[in-house]
């Protein structure tokens, strides 16, 4: 007889052109690019794949660029309205391709073993553990992150490039190698790794020689260009990247840093207001995902490869005892989730069996 538990209702879906960095393998966000001629036809193959995931008895969260938005809030909207049902969630996030894909995939990864509304709320939460941004050549096409007009006037200078920063805050900035390690807005816990992509290998000298070894990643991985990454950062001569805690809690500890209520209508965990499923304005009684020894956090979907050290917790997390934990479903029942191995280089793997990093 199986033992296995029951995995949570929830589907997560990326509606743009968008493909998957493969960091976390086979447990990715669906895809679907918003193409066609007529709004219809962009709309349709998400409209059909919700009508299979409501019936199904899931919910659904649609995560879409903000920058990007008008398709995908259609989409959404058509899906909504042809179903007659709350049960689907539109989500938009001001990060560029590369990091977008990146978030989609590791809430993918996150779905089964949390409530629906906890999967939506770490939409906005998981960006805050990541250093996301770029290596401009020019910011004169960029209209995505704050500029200023002195910067847009140094663009044309043949020796000053930019680095431009989109989370964990936006902010852009003149590439200064000197004050690189004392601007940079935010570092993941070690051991990091390093994702970049850019359209031209050729322009990445700059970036190379300063970005990394300020970073220090363990392992860094080159990904493809993404189709969308000229339209966010404005320019061609780009070379995108995303840094991220390898820590086996990494993504435990950012789903236990939630402080959620529920929804007075539909009873999902919340962190802002209206619902993202239904709207509604009002809310219980805050929360906190609880910490529970018995019961163990999804663990990052990239393990410290090699002989890697692995960094200490995040000061605003406990550092001792049991990690923190997303709170139970509304059924009571905590999953235990697989733990996934991202490799220095290839498509990421799986370990057979769970593990768990509680001491």
């Amino acid at each position: 007889m199986s033992n296995a538990q029951p995995r949570s209702a929830t589907t997560v879906a990326l509606l743009a052109d968008i493909p998957s960095t493969g960091h976390v393998g086979e447990a990715g966000a669906h895809r679907f690019p918003l193409e066609g001629e007529t709004v219809g036809a962009r709309s349709s193959a998400f409209v059909s794949f919700a009508l299979a995931q409501v019936r199904a008895g899931r919910k659904v969260v649609a995560l879409y660029p903000a920058w990007r938005s008008a398709d995908a809030e259609r989409a959404v909207n058509f899906a909504r309205g042809a179903l007659r049902t709350d049960l689907i969630a539109g989500i938009g996030l001001d990060l560029s391709p590369l990091s977008l894909s990146l978030v989609a995939d590791q809430l993918a990864y996150l779905a089964p073993y949390l409530p629906p509304g906890m999967v939506a709320a770490l939409s906005g939460e998981l960006p805050k553990h990541l250093l996301a941004g770029a290596w401009l050549r020019s910011v004169s096409g960029l209209a995505t992150l704050p500029t200023s007009m002195r910067q847009h006037v140094g663009s044309y200078a043949p020796s000053v490039s930019f680095l431009a920063f989109c989370a964990p805050t936006a902010r852009v900035s003149r590439m200064r190698p000197a004050e690189l390690a004392a601007g940079l807005p935010f570092r993941p816990v070690q051991p990091v790794q390093l994702l970049c992509s850019t359209p031209d290998p050729a322009i990445t000298k700059v970036f190379d020689d300063n970005v990394p070894p300020v970073i220090q990643p363990v392992a860094t991985r080159n990904l493809p260009a993404q189709p969308l990454g000229g339209a966010y950062w404005g320019t061609s001569k780009y070379v995108e990247f995303v840094a991220l805690s390898a820590h086996p809690q990494a993504l435990a500890y950012a789903a236990g840093s939630l402080r959620t209520s529920a929804c007075a209508w539909c009873g999902e965990p919340m962190v802002s207001r209206p619902c993202p499923f239904c709207s509604a304005n009002s809310a219980g009684r805050p929360t906190y995902a609880s910490a529970d020894s018995s019961a163990r956090s999804p663990e990052v979907a990239a393990e410290p490869p090699g002989n890697a050290t692995r960094g200490p917790a995040p000061d605003r997390h406990p550092p001792q005892g049991g990690a923190p934990t997303p709170g139970p479903p509304p059924n009571g029942e905590v999953r235990r989730p697989p733990t996934p191995t991202a490799p220095v280089e290839g498509p990421p793997h799986r370990h057979p069996e769970p593990r768990s990093y509680s001491r």
